[in-house]
């Protein structure tokens, strides 16, 4: 009880409320490239590219607000930046990597669009990127040395 007590503490909640902004910048960006300026048209390039873009836009924003603000380390240096470059590319990968083919394996045969399952499986990717990220961040990109006792 203590351990999952420790998981939801201020932090956890700082990150959430710093993913508010993440998400307003990078899905924007995603959803605006995917449909707006007709990535989807792409197909699968489209939705890597529109995903991609998602995590560029809303890692910059995530790095200083997270940084400083959430996890309140106070590193300098190319180390800091390495492992959360890591982290958001591992994470990335993971996420939208697993939601491609567990979307398409839900959806398959309901006749919905391209377009339409696109747009979900961003969104699943999202939420699972969401997740992986918390984690990554606090115990690996910004961890601080009381974080990470029984690791």
């Amino acid at each position: 009880m203590n351990k999952l007590k420790k998981l939801f503490d201020p932090t956890m909640f700082r990150f959430l409320l710093v993913g508010v902004a993440n998400t307003l910048v990078g899905c924007g960006v995603m959803f605006g490239l995917y449909n707006l300026a007709g990535l989807h048209a792409w197909g699968d390039a489209g939705y890597w590219l529109s995903s991609a873009a998602n995590y560029v836009a809303g890692s910059v924003v995530s790095f200083f607000l997270n940084k400083r603000f959430t996890f309140r380390n106070q590193e300098k240096g190319a180390a800091v930046v390495v492992r959360f470059v890591l982290n958001i590319s591992v994470c990335y990968l993971l996420a939208y990597g697993l939601a491609k083919p567990g979307v398409r394996w839900v959806l398959e045969g309901l006749g919905f669009s391209e377009q339409l399952q696109g747009n979900v499986t961003m969104l699943v990717g999202s939420g699972l990127f969401v997740v992986l990220n918390y984690f990554g961040q606090r115990f690996f990109a910004f961890r601080n040395r009381g974080d990470c006792e029984e690791c």
